[in-house]
């Protein structure tokens, strides 16, 4: 009932404003899952696996606040609970979103993908419990968001089957020679294969929470293709990464399909880092399987797999029922 309410809701917070409206949705997960037990200093699957099969569960609620001007403005905010902490916070707040948007194109800031993410379209397949489709050593989605506070400021503008979108995430720490984080991005619809081409900088700490300057000018640029054909949905993602310290001198290949079949949808997908060192080589794979039960509820099973440098970083799986409300 507290759902409906609150997704019916209409409130006027000035006299002669447009009304905004409240809605709020959730999702929780209920399984078992296992995970194998990896050193913590070498990174290493241990010899004698200590990790047991355990019970799991998740619960997700987000708040959505939408309105507009009398002049056609749009506006709104997401505030996800489960990441919200700190709400009067403008440096740690990782939860929310707020969005203006109009004629003129959207600026989106807070808790949301820069350009590069927002442009690379990767195919992971469906969802599992413990997010074993992007979990695995070979996946970078995120690219170089990440590198500052979280906080970041997006721009997009859609013309047809074209679309721009320019990024910046705030250097929040004052130290000499570090820069603002930035990226650009473009994507391209035709004949339904989607295109992306973006490029992405920013400064990542060594180690040394950049302590006389130890930060790492990294810059990465990438394409994507994907696209639906029939039953199936394919992609691939090439990003090169190049840095003034050669340790984060990398190629990242990531390819993806999922096959839909009345309520069942597979996935699977690879990904390997290839780096010129070898010192940070990384690849994995994640298989995952749903079946819709309909009304919101999805069987889910996932499984996935990383090595690192070559040597077995270990796998987890899960398996339970997922439920959107």
């Amino acid at each position: 009932m507290k759902k409906v309410l609150f997704a019916t809701t209409a409130l006027v917070a000035f006299a002669g404003a447009a009304s905004a409206d409240i809605a709020i949705s959730g999702y929780a997960e209920l399984g078992i899952v296992d995970a194998d037990s990896v050193n913590a200093t070498t990174g290493v699957v241990d010899a004698t696996d200590t990790s047991t099969t355990q019970l799991h569960t998740d619960v997700d609620v987000t708040f959505s606040m939408t309105g507009e001007t009398d002049g056609g403005l749009s506006f709104g905010v997401s505030v996800d609970l489960d990441e919200a902490g700190g709400l009067g916070s403008s440096s740690t707040n990782n939860g929310t979103a707020i969005f203006l948007s109009g004629a003129f194109g959207t600026l989106t800031v807070g808790n949301t993908d820069g350009a590069m993410d927002w442009a690379l379209t990767e195919i992971v397949g469906p969802g599992s419990l413990t997010d074993s489709e992007t979990a695995h050593e070979g996946f970078k989605g995120s690219y170089l968001d990440g590198s500052y506070d979280g906080q970041i400021a997006r721009y997009n503008y859609t013309a047809g089957d074209l679309a721009f979108a320019a990024s910046t995430e705030i250097a929040d720490v004052d130290v000499a020679g570090r820069s603002n984080g930035y990226a650009v991005g473009v994507k391209y619809a035709i004949n339904g294969i989607n295109l992306g081409v973006a490029m992405q900088s920013a400064d990542l700490d060594t180690g040394t929470q950049f302590a006389n300057n130890a930060a790492a000018d990294v810059d990465a640029t990438g394409v994507s293709v994907s696209g639906t054909f029939g039953a199936v949905t394919a992609g691939v993602v090439y990003t090169a990464y190049d840095s003034s310290v050669a340790l984060y001198d990398a190629d990242h290949l990531h390819v993806g399909v999922s096959y839909t079949q009345g309520a069942m949808t597979l996935g699977a997908n690879i990904g390997n880092f290839d780096s010129d060192t070898n010192a940070q080589d990384r690849d994995g794979y994640g298989i995952t399987a749903n079946y819709s039960l309909g009304g919101g509820a999805t069987i889910q099973a996932g499984y996935e797999s990383s090595e690192r440098n070559n040597v077995d970083n270990g796998g987890s799986w899960s398996l339970g029922i997922a439920m959107a409300f």
